[in-house]
């Protein structure tokens, strides 16, 4: 689909592959765009859509974090619009090349019969890191608005950040909320997530929205604060189911058949094993023979 308004000079698209959303925040200065799809290509797809829209010309970038499906479309805007500022956390900037290296192994891998239909694209795109960083928040200037970018923890990754727009009372979340019916409306736990963290880093978040609040995940349908408080309460019964578990000395490889669980077990992913590395010794018992 193209760009929708959700709210004053807020448009969302949500693209089919991955059921990703690419954000633009209008100002009198000019557009932000917050993730810029998975690959060129997609990307050049963007571009078109943004001057199908008509509203302005795109200033700068925003990556949520450093995933190629939020970060392969940098070059493909650049070229569009020039050399326009990249921004991330400092955390997301520095692996944002890494990232990118490595899923496109995973591509280049995959051949014949295995072959993603995208796997082309994905290894033509060249990979462009944010040249804009910061640590904890900053604020962008979009001329008659200003736009705040919150580090506000770890969750989804080390360097996620959340862009807020107040005076149209609208947060967008990037992957630390995640609505998608492609993941059952699971978040994803990565090999580089810290669901033990998580909750709290949506505490954070949730302390940056009111009960009218716009949510924009980074996959999926526009939501609400509600929505955000389900998922966190979900991350933090997984977060503590863990901690229960190893306390009571059950082994890794026997947890996820030992726990209930607040998502589907084939949609837990890594975040059971993240979670053993990351609790303290202190909250680990010897295993149970």
């Amino acid at each position: 689909m193209g760009f929708l308004e959700v709210a004053d000079r807020v448009w969302v698209a949500r693209h089919a592959w991955f059921d990703v959303n690419v954000t633009l925040v209008g100002g009198s200065g000019g557009l932000l765009v917050v993730d810029t799809h998975a690959s060129s290509l997609a990307a050049r797809g963007v571009v078109d859509d943004i001057r199908a829209l008509g509203v302005g010309d795109v200033t700068a970038i925003v990556n949520t974090h450093e995933h190629f499906d939020h970060t392969f479309g940098n070059h493909a805007l650049r070229t569009a619009y020039g050399a326009v500022p990249i921004h991330a956390h400092e955390t997301a900037a520095e692996q944002t090349v890494a990232a990118g290296d490595r899923i496109k192994t995973l591509y280049a891998e995959s051949t014949g019969d295995a072959a993603d239909p995208h796997r082309d694209e994905v290894l033509a795109t060249e990979v462009v890191a944010a040249d804009h960083t910061f640590s904890s928040a900053v604020a962008l200037d979009l001329g008659d608005r200003l736009v705040e970018l919150v580090h506000p923890g770890r969750g989804h990754t080390a360097g996620d950040l959340v862009v807020r727009v107040p005076d149209a009372d609208v947060l967008l979340a990037g992957d630390l909320v995640e609505e998608s019916e492609a993941s059952g409306g699971v978040p994803g736990f990565g090999d580089d997530c810290f669901p033990l963290e998580w909750p709290l880093t949506l505490d954070i978040v949730l302390g940056l929205t009111t009960s009218s609040s716009v949510v924009v995940p980074g996959h999926g349908a526009v939501v609400d604060r509600e929505f955000v408080e389900d998922q966190r309460n979900q991350i933090g019964i997984l977060a503590e189911t863990v901690r229960d578990l190893a306390s009571r000395g059950v082994r890794l490889e026997d947890a996820v058949a030992a726990g209930e669980w607040p998502f589907p077990v084939e949609r837990l992913g890594s975040a059971v094993r993240r979670i053993y590395e990351q609790l303290p010794r202190s909250q680990k018992r010897l295993p149970l023979i």
